[in-house]
Order: structure tokens, then C-alpha cells, then sequence
């Protein structure tokens, strides 16, 4: 089965190199797609896409010949250009990798960090002080990932910037289907507490632990209900 869904990219306005900001504004927009929200492929629309930014088809085939080396797209003959879905391991792969790089970035944050910084984190969860996350899943779904890509921006590391960006997009896709099965939502909520007191406590070493292990907790989710989220 394909899937047909709303893509949307930003017209690109004139510049030197069109290439790097078709890939930029394609990349961006397969970040935001909700990749393992229900089965079935999403194609790409090739003229479709030229069309919304603004561009010839041209520098969307080069820019899709970057996403493939990437990793994020296949191509198929006579069938088109598909965002591409990891397996199940591969998933948990990823996460064990992301509780890494998150884990150290939050160690880092409680260095770097101002207190301005870190109390705009608890404001990401003011709505579900006083009800349950459960409640009102899509919009505790956002937050959750904003949270968890904040943690990575106030480590303030480059490196980790760039490293993050293709793990995120699967590993975002996977929370925001991981959050709607066996109580997901709630356990999250509360480990989200503990962190962002460490965070605000200062203490480095619980920090960087809390986070690695809430993000081993998501491998273990999928380990078990992995199937079903696909």
C-alpha cells in the first residue's frame, strides 16, 4: 500500500546554489513527516515537489540522489522515489545511539545551560501538570520531541547538532507512534520530571543517566511493541 499525505516544502527563493536548498527544504520537510504514524509507503511526487518549490525538476533529482546517499529515500524504477522506513532493529539501533548522544548533550547542559535556558524546558510540559498527557496525546507528542531536541541545542556542541540531525528523523517518527501504546505517554511525563530536576539541580552525572535510560526504555518499547508500531 502507498501512502498519500500532505507534503509540505517552502518555496526557494533565487540563489546560488539551488541544489543545497532544495535539499535543505526537502530534508526538513521528510523531518516533519509522521513516518511510522500508520503502514504503507510514502512516495515522493517528483513534479509535485518542483512545482510547490518554485524550481525545475532538475535540482529535486539531484537533491533526491543526496537524500538516498543519506539514507532517507530510495528510488525505485518505473515506481518513484520513496521516503524510506528502518527495520525494527535498525529502529533500535538508532535509539541506543540517540540515548548516547542525548545522555552526554544533557550532561553538558547542565554545565552550559543558563537557568533561563533550562526553566524554558518545564514550560514545554505546563500543560500536563494537572492532567494526564494521555489526555490530549498529539499535542504531548510535540512536546516531547521539542523537549528532546532542546536537550541536544543546550549542550551547545556543533558536532552534536550534526550528528543528531539524521538520527532524529527516525528516531522522531518512532516516539511519536511509541507514545500512543501501553501507557507510553504517562511513563514518559514523569521521566521527563526527573530529568529536568536534575537539570535544574545541577547534578550532572544523574542527568546524563536519567536521560540514557528514558531513551533505553523507548528501545525496549519498541523491542516489544515494535511490530505493531509498523
Amino acid at each position: 500500500m502507498i501512502r498519500s499525505i500532505e507534503f509540505t516544502v517552502t518555496p526557494i527563493a533565487t540563489a546560488a546554489n539551488l541544489r543545497t536548498q532544495v535539499y535543505e527544504a526537502l530534508k526538513a520537510a521528510i523531518g516533519e513527516i509522521d513516518i511510522y504514524g500508520s503502514p504503507g509507503e510514502i512516495r515522493l511526487d517528483e513534479r509535485r515537489l518542483a512545482r510547490d518549490l518554485g524550481v525545475s525538476r532538475t535540482p529535486v533529482r539531484e537533491a533526491f540522489t543526496v537524500l538516498e546517499q543519506e539514507g532517507f529515500v530510495r528510488s525505485e524504477a518505473r515506481r518513484g522515489v520513496f521516503v524510506v522506513r528502518k527495520t525494527k532493529r535498525q529502529i533500535i539501533g538508532m535509539i541506543h545511539a540517540w540515548a548516547a548522544l542525548e545522555g552526554m548533550a544533557a550532561r553538558l547542559a547542565c554545565q552550559r545551560a543558563t537557568d533561563e535556558q533550562i526553566a524554558s524546558l518545564e514550560t514545554l510540559f505546563s500543560d500536563f501538570l494537572e492532567r494526564s498527557p494521555s489526555e490530549h496525546i498529539d499535542a504531548y507528542s510535540d512536546a516531547n520531541i521539542r523537549f528532546h531536541q532542546a536537550i541536544i541545542a543546550l549542550a551547545q556542541c556543533r558536532i552534536f547538532d550534526e550528528m543528531s540531525g539524521t538520527l532524529m528523523m527516525h528516531v522522531r517518527g518512532i516516539r511519536r507512534a511509541a507514545i500512543r501504546t501501553d501507557g507510553r505517554a504517562d511513563r514518559s511525563n514523569a521521566e521527563h520530571r526527573a530529568i529536568l530536576r536534575a537539570l535544574r539541580d545541577r547534578a550532572c552525572e544523574d542527568a546524563e543517566q536519567l536521560v540514557r535510560a528514558h531513551g533505553l526504555g523507548l528501545a525496549a518499547h519498541v523491542e516489544c511493541y515494535g511490530d505493531a508500531l509498523r
